[in-house]
Formats: C-alpha cells, sequence, structure tokens
C-alpha cells in the first residue's frame, strides 16, 4: 500500500533516481505528525499510539516515548503549530505527569529528544513559555545528568540534555560534567576509520550512524565549538563513506542490527553530513541515497492507512522488534528530518540527484573496524554484507549470521549459517582480517568446535570456505546460504567437502581439521550466467584451495584454526 497520503508529484528532472525534493520530505513529516495527533491525552503529555503491542518499560512510558520522538519530528519541521501542541504538553508532562528519569530507564532516552528538540526551536517553543513551566521542565530534565545510562549509545542522552541545560544556564556546572563524562565514555567505543561499537564488545549496525555520530556531532555544530566539530565531525566525514555502501539501488538499507524499526533513521548520518559540511558526498548523492530510502519506505506500507509508522520493516514484522518496542518507538526514523534543518537554497536540497555507489558498479569493499564485506552489484542494485565481526552481546540472528543484504531477511531455519552437529550458533566472533575481495574470521559452535571462515567475492558470486576443528570424526556440518525471496534468485553449490542436501549442504568431518567449501550467489538479475561459469575451486593441499574466476585470474588461500591466508596466483 502506498502512503495515505497525498504527496507532490515526482520530479524527474531534479531528482531522476527518486522522484523526491523537499517539498516531499514536508509533506511527509505534515503527514506523519497530523497522523499522530488524534492519539494525544486530552492534556497533551502523552501520545497512545493504537495496537496491543507494550514495551517492557509499561505504558506510562511508551505513551512519554510517542510524545518525544514526534516532537522531534516537529522540532525539525519547524512546524509552530505542532509545537504550541507540545507545548501544552511540556507543561502538563512535567506537573506529575511523565514518570521520572531514573538510573538505565527509557525516560531518559525520551529526555534527550526532548532537550533535542527545545534547543532546536528554543525562539518556537522554550521562550515562549511561563517560567514555571520552564523551570518544572528543566527540574525534569535534569535528573538525566546523574542518571546511569547503560554501557552503549545511552551515554549519549546525559550529553543531549546536558547540552541543553547549560545553554539555558540550568545546573551549567552538572550539565558540564555530564557532557564530559558522556563524551569520555565514548572513546573507549571508538575503534577508527569512523566506526564505533555500541558499547563494549563488537556490536556494530546503523547505531553507528544515528547515535554515536548524530548526538555528539549535533551537540558540537549547536556548542559551535570548531575543535568538536572537527573532531566528531571528521569521524564523521570517514564514516560516511562506507556508510553511504549500506544502501541498495531501491533505496532500502541494510537488513541488519537491532532496532530496524526505526527505519529511514538510517539517512540521518547522510544529511548530517550535508549540514555540518563533513561528507565526502556531493550534494545530490546525499540526497538520493537519503529520499531513496524515505520512498522505499513509504511505497511499502512502513505507514497504515490511518498513516501511523507500524512496528516493522516494511509492514508489521514481529522479528525485527525488541522488548524496548513500544507503539511509538518507529518515530525515532524522525531523525531522518534532520535534513530540513538545511535551509531549502542549500545545494543537498537543489542539486540534481547523483548516482550512489550501488548506482555506479560493481564493489567489493572491505571495511576493517566491523570486519565486514560489502559486495554491491550495479545490474540489481542489491547490496550484501559478509559479516565477520560484529556481534551483539545477546544473540540476535540480526547479528550473527554470515551474512546480510538490502533484499533479504535473516531466516528463522538459519539462512548463511555453518551448523555442526546441528548446532547453529555462532559465538565468539573472532575477526581475522579483510581485503581485497575477501574477509575472514572464526567462531565458536556447539561443543568444542570452532570454524574458520572466509569468503572470497567478485561481482555477485561468492567463494565460503570454512574448516572446522574440534569436532569429533564423523560430525555433521550443514552449510546454509540465502534465504529465498521471492524477487532473487538465491544459489549455493557444493565445491569441497559437501553434497547437495534438502536443507542445504552437507558433510561429515575427518579425523582432524576439516575443509568445506561452497559457490553461494544471492542475485535479482532476470537472466544470470551459471554460477559454475562465474567461479571455480580446486583443493590446494588439505587446508588450501585455488579460486578461479572467469577472466582467467585466480587466487590462492589457506586456512587454519584462527588463521587465513590469500593472495594472487600467477596462472594461465
Amino acid at each position: 500500500m502506498p502512503f495515505p497520503f497525498p504527496l507532490p508529484s515526482d520530479d524527474r528532472t531534479l531528482s531522476p533516481y527518486t522522484g523526491y525534493t523537499r517539498a516531499h520530505w514536508e509533506s511527509a513529516a505534515d503527514s506523519l505528525l497530523a497522523a499522530v495527533a488524534p492519539y494525544a491525552t486530552a492534556d497533551g503529555a502523552l501520545y497512545h499510539l493504537p495496537g496491543d503491542r507494550t514495551s517492557w518499560s509499561g505504558k506510562l512510558s511508551d505513551g512519554l516515548e510517542g510524545y518525544a520522538r514526534t516532537l522531534l519530528l516537529a522540532a525539525f519541521r519547524r512546524d509552530e503549530k505542532a509545537l504550541e501542541r507540545y507545548a501544552d504538553g511540556l507543561a502538563a508532562g512535567t506537573a506529575g505527569v511523565w514518570p521520572r528519569i531514573a538510573d538505565r530507564s527509557q525516560p531518559l532516552v525520551e529526555a534527550a529528544s526532548i532537550a533535542l528538540a527545545l534547543r532546536l526551536t528554543r525562539p518556537l517553543l522554550w521562550d515562549r513559555l511561563d517560567a514555571p513551566v520552564r523551570e518544572r521542565a528543566a527540574q525534569w530534565l535534569a535528573d538525566a545528568l546523574t542518571a546511569e545510562p547503560w554501557a552503549c549509545n545511552w551515554e549519549l542522552f546525559p550529553v543531549t540534555v546536558g547540552g541543553f541545560l547549560r545553554e539555558i544556564g540550568y545546573e551549567p556546572e552538572a550539565a558540564g560534567a555530564a557532557i564530559d563524562r558522556g563524551l569520555d565514555r565514548i572513546e573507549q567505543w571508538y575503534v577508527g576509520d569512523g566506526w564505533y561499537t555500541d558499547g563494549p564488545g563488537r556490536a556494530f549496525d546503523y547505531y553507528n550512524g544515528w547515535a554515536m555520530h548524530l548526538y555528539p556531532v549535533l551537540h558540537a555544530w549547536l556548542e559551535d565549538d570548531p575543535r568538536l566539530l572537527d573532531l566528531y565531525g571528521g569521524r564523521l566525514e570517514t564514516h560516511l563513506a562506507d556508510y553511504a555502501r549500506l544502501f541498495g539501488a531501491d533505496g532500502a538499507p541494510m537488513r541488519q542490527g537491532r532496532s530496524l524499526t526505526y527505519r529511514f533513521a538510517t539517512t540521518a548520518p547522510l544529511w548530517l553530513g550535508a549540514l555540518t559540511g563533513r561528507t565526502p558526498l556531493s550534494p545530490g548523492e546525499t540526497r538520493r541515497l537519503a529520499s531513496g530510502a524515505l520512498r522505499h519506505f513509504l511505497d511499502r506500507d512502513a505507514v497504515d492507512d490511518r498513516g501511523l509508522l507500524t512496528l516493522g520493516w516494511h509492514g508489521p514484522e514481529e522479528a525485527v522488534l525488541q522488548g524496548y518496542s513500544g507503539p511509538a518507538s518507529p518515530y525515532w526514523a524522525s531523525k531522518a528530518f534532520v535534513g530540513l534543518l538545511l535551509p531549502p537554497d542549500h545545494e543537498a536540497w537543489t542539486a540534481p540527484e547523483q548516482p550512489g555507489p550501488t548506482d555506479r558498479a560493481d564493489a567489493v569493499t572491505p571495511v576493517r573496524p566491523p570486519n565486514w564485506l560489502l559486495q554491491s552489484t550495479a545490474s540489481d542494485g542489491l547490496v550484501r554484507l559478509h559479516n565477520h565481526g560484529s556481534e551483539d552481546v545477546r544473540y540476535d540472528p540480526y547479528y550473527t549470521r554470515l551474512a546480510y543484504s538490502t533484499m533479504t531477511a535473516p531466516s528463522a531455519s538459519y539462512d548463511n549459517s555453518v551448523i555442526v552437529d546441528e548446532d547453529p550458533s555462532r559465538t565468539d566472533i573472532e575477526p581475522l582480517g579483510a581485503g581485497d575481495g575477501w574477509v575472514a574470521s572464526r567462531h565458536a559452535t556447539g561443543g568444542d568446535a570452532r570454524v574458520t571462515s572466509l569468503v572470497l567475492a567478485r561481482g555477485a558470486a561468492e567463494v565460503r570456505a570454512h574448516l572446522v576443528t574440534g569436532a569429533a570424526p564423523g560430525t555433521p556440518v550443514r552449510i546454509t546460504g540465502w534465504a529465498p525471496h521471492e524477487d532473487a534468485q538465491a544459489e549455493l553449490l557444493p565445491a569441497v567437502g559437501l553434497l547437495e542436501g534438502p536443507a542445504g549442504l552437507t558433510g561429515t568431518t575427518g579425523d582432524g581439521p576439516t575443509l568445506f567449501v561452497a559457490l553461494a550467489r544471492l542475485t535479482a538479475e532476470p537472466d544470470p550466467r551459471p554460477l559454475a561459469d562465474l567461479v571455480s575451486v580446486r583443493t590446494d593441499g588439505p587446508d588450501g584451495i585455488v579460486v578461479s574466476w572467469s577472466g582467467d585470474d585466480s587466487v590462492r588461500a589457506r586456512l587454519e584454526d584462527g588463521a587465513a591466508f590469500v593472495g594472487e596466483v600467477n596462472e594461465r
């Protein structure tokens, strides 16, 4: 079902890829704000969106979430009429309706959205409030300065609240201390080349863009602090070179990581780069990627017939939700509208759209901090992510599979997995490096077994090699490939140590380390060349292979328990 409210006509001259202009973004924001208005309580302090789901924080917190996240949208839109409604809600909410901000509580998250919105719209909202309301609101927000966050992107919520409170002169010393503490804590998670982990461990996903970069860069920009903007803006600029490759030609972001119900929040760092001048992307490329993602979801049931964002990816979808997902959680998609802070005459709005990385050419790109390999093909616009370094602290199928794409979703039957003795687990992922056309890792699975994995890719073709160690002789091993999709062809062929079976490729371990190799492909081309014509594999000793690509060049690879070696072979 298309977006249920009217949008302007496509402009294929200014925006040949998406048809969207600033007017489409403004219209979408207006429609989303209008759709939630009927669900506000009489005093405007809570927004109880319909549905039978309640987050683990409870209905009251969920109602606050509805207020805060849609207020953020009104702030980016600078909608004075809507802001008047939210002013009434702020007065009522801080008079005893809202739950207090406590350690590791959801109100801490929502306080950051409220504080950011108040800071962005200060002349339109905050400065027009009565003094008693301002005092109550500042008191309510101030609890965020000392509340203990979870050790992840939550560290940035006190920073965001502190920036606003210090600006208005409320407890400036405590606000400054909260800012310094939060910014210091995220330093331990910066791993270089524009990438953070989302807390301890190796959790890499879109939180890099819509949280770990968004809040520090916006803070530096609002503070007008050149030193901080050079630091955090420089990191954002480096990050965007990789980030831009995570969007398919149809606008779809990579379906990997948690909180995917935030959908087009994925565009926030693209706009942020343009807003601050810290981006490697041209203005036309920025808008092509951002508008592509917005249109992707608006055209695919992200919004129901009432105009409300649903809990899911395209339409409602339970699989992408977490325990903290409540009815209003999807409205963190409001972050996408940070682009409306750019003036209408900014080049990001006026320049003709230009192709994004996936539009331009096939590419196989190593992303070393998360130890990923991004594989994109221009002929079908697909992007595939080979995950050899990202792992959530909790089991999550959106982190633990070997590969993800802009088209497919993880399946309940364990796609893209190595299943040893019917155990599909993949834990303690250890990155082993990424290079020109390859990426490798080692992980633990059932019992004492370890799997060292190597992927080599070119075009849409993949070679997946897995060395299983620590398993008893005769242990069954099953290799699975891409989940099926109605618009794409998923293939998996045996190459070394495997036979075709009804649920994937199967083999058994020998007396020692045992090598299994498969050819794989996910393609949306209507009539692709046979996979076996694109690549072949022969063994090179007990732990090595030679991969021959069509075009006669070859690559030699060798696997050891916890190591992978890749080099070219000069054979003709």
